[in-house]
């Protein structure tokens, strides 16, 4: 007669308990960690949100970048010069009516 040698049951269900536990926490770290599937969508959704506002910036920008040529002393544009002037200043022609 042979004895064959069975581990306990109680060591097979700490093991099994065990793989159970990593592999759920494993999953939950895939998953909700820092670098787990909701951060990689938060971060779309940054980098998304961080290009439209680069964008709307660049667009200020270039529109800033024109008026400053245009009142620079390589090129002045008249009009906005009188423009800028009645604005700051509140030069009026002699001509012109101010209604308030």
């Amino acid at each position: 007669m042979t004895t064959q040698k069975t581990r306990p049951a109680l060591t097979t269900l700490l093991l099994v308990t065990l793989a159970v536990c990593l592999g759920g926490y494993f999953t939950f770290a895939a998953v909700q960690g820092d670098y787990g599937v909701f951060r990689q969508v938060q971060l779309r959704a940054e980098i998304s949100a961080l290009m439209e506002e680069r964008d709307q910036l660049q667009i200020q920008l270039a529109g800033m970048q024109n008026l400053t040529h245009r009142l620079s002393d390589s090129y002045l544009d008249l009009d906005l010069l009188d423009e800028q002037a009645r604005d700051v200043l509140g030069y009026l022609r002699a001509d012109e009516i101010v209604i308030r």
